[in-house]
C-alpha cells in the first residue's frame, strides 16, 4: 500500500503550502549529546532550538543550560570511558549537581545522550495531526528542519573533517553498546506506535490494525535512511552543502518509495522468476 491513495486523508493532497523535501540535529534527534569532544566541534551547537528566541524566562534557560551541560558533559565521558564504565553519580559530580537532579532531568542513564527522539514525537504528532497534510510530507518536513540544522551547523565548524571524526566515534560507540542500542530501538518503536495511532485516526480505524502498522512503520523507517545517509556522506570529504544534498536525495528516494508502493521491486521479482524460468527451460532442452 503507497501511502497515495484514499486509505489515508490527506495522502495525495499537494496544498499550496505543502511542506518542503528535505530541501534545506545536529544532533540527529535521539542521536547525539552536544558534546565538545573536541576544541574543532562546537556540539553545544548542534541541538536545535526548542523554541522562539527570547519565549523562555530565566527560569526555562537555566533548566535548558543545565539540562545541555548534563547531556554534554555525559556524552563526553562516555566517548572518553565508554558507556558502562560510567556512573551517573560520576556525571553528577561533574557538573556539580545531585544524581536525583540528573534523574529530573533524564529519567534513564541511556536518554542523557538519546533523548531528542522526545522532539521527534512532538513533531510527528502535530505535523500527522492535520489530516490535510500528506503523511510522508510530514515526515519529511520535519525531517527537513533537522537536517536545516545540521547543515547551519556544520556550516559553523572549523575542521569539519574533526567534527565528521567526531560523528564516527559517537556511532562507533552505539555499535559497541547493547544498552544504547536497546533503548534507540525501544524508542524508535515507540514512535512507530504513536504514527500508528495518528494515522488511524484519520481513517477512524485502530492503532493495531493492519493499515496504520505498515504505514507508521514506513514512516518512521525514514529516519533509519536519514541517520544511514549522514554516516555515508558525513565523511569530511564533502562540503556541508553537499553532505545536505547528498542526505536530502536519500531520503527523498525512500520517500518515493512510500509514496509510490513496492510496484517497482515486484517488476524486479518478476524480471528475475522470468530470467530463472529461462534457464531452467535452457537447462531441460540441454539435457
Amino acid at each position: 500500500m503507497a501511502l497515495g491513495s484514499r486509505e489515508f486523508p490527506g495522502a495525495g493532497v499537494r496544498p499550496g503550502s505543502r511542506s518542503p523535501v528535505l530541501h534545506g540535529s545536529v544532533r540527529p534527534p535521539g542521536y547525539f549529546g552536544g558534546v565538545t569532544t573536541q576544541r574543532t566541534a562546537d556540539w553545544a551547537g548542534a541541538r536545535p532550538p526548542s523554541g522562539p528566541a527570547g519565549a523562555e524566562g530565566l527560569r526555562e534557560r537555566k533548566k535548558a543550560q543545565t539540562r545541555q551541560l548534563l547531556s554534554d558533559t555525559a556524552t563526553r565521558m562516555f566517548l572518553d570511558r565508554g558507556f558502562d564504565a560510567v556512573k551517573v553519580t560520576e556525571i553528577a559530580a561533574a557538573c556539580h549537581v545531585s544524581e536525583k537532579t540528573v534523574y529530573n532531568y533524564f529519567p534513564t542513564k541511556e536518554s542523557l545522550i538519546l533523548d531528542r527522539w522526545e522532539a521527534t514525537a512532538r513533531a510527528l504528532r502535530a505535523q500527522l495531526a492535520d489530516a490535510g497534510t500528506h503523511p510522508v510530507d510530514a515526515a519529511e518536513h520535519i525531517l527537513a528542519g533537522e537536517l536545516t540544522a545540521l547543515a547551519s551547523w556544520l556550516d559553523a565548524q572549523p575542521d569539519l573533517a574533526a567534527t565528521a571524526a567526531s560523528f564516527r566515534r559517537f556511532g562507533q560507540l552505539m555499535a559497541m553498546t547493547p544498552a544504547l542500542r536497546a533503548y534507540q530501538q525501544e524508542t524508535t518503536a515507540g514512535l512507530v506506535t504513536l504514527a500508528a495511532g495518528l494515522l488511524a485516526d484519520r481513517i477512524g480505524g485502530a492503532a493495531d490494525d493492519p493499515e496504520p502498522q505498515i504505514a507508521a512503520a514506513g514512516l518512521v523507517g525514514l529516519w533509519g535512511v536519514y541517520f544511514t545517509a549522514l554516516r555515508k556522506y558525513l565523511d569530511g570529504s564533502r562540503t556541508p552543502a553537499g553532505v545536505h544534498d547528498a542526505v536530502t536525495a536519500d531520503v527523498a528516494a525512500a520517500a518515493r518509495v512510500l509514496r509510490t508502493g513496492l510496484g517497482p521491486f515486484t517488476v524486479a521479482a518478476d524480471t528475475a522468476a522470468a530470467d530463472t524460468a529461462a534457464t531452467d527451460t535452457a537447462a531441460m532442452k540441454d539435457g
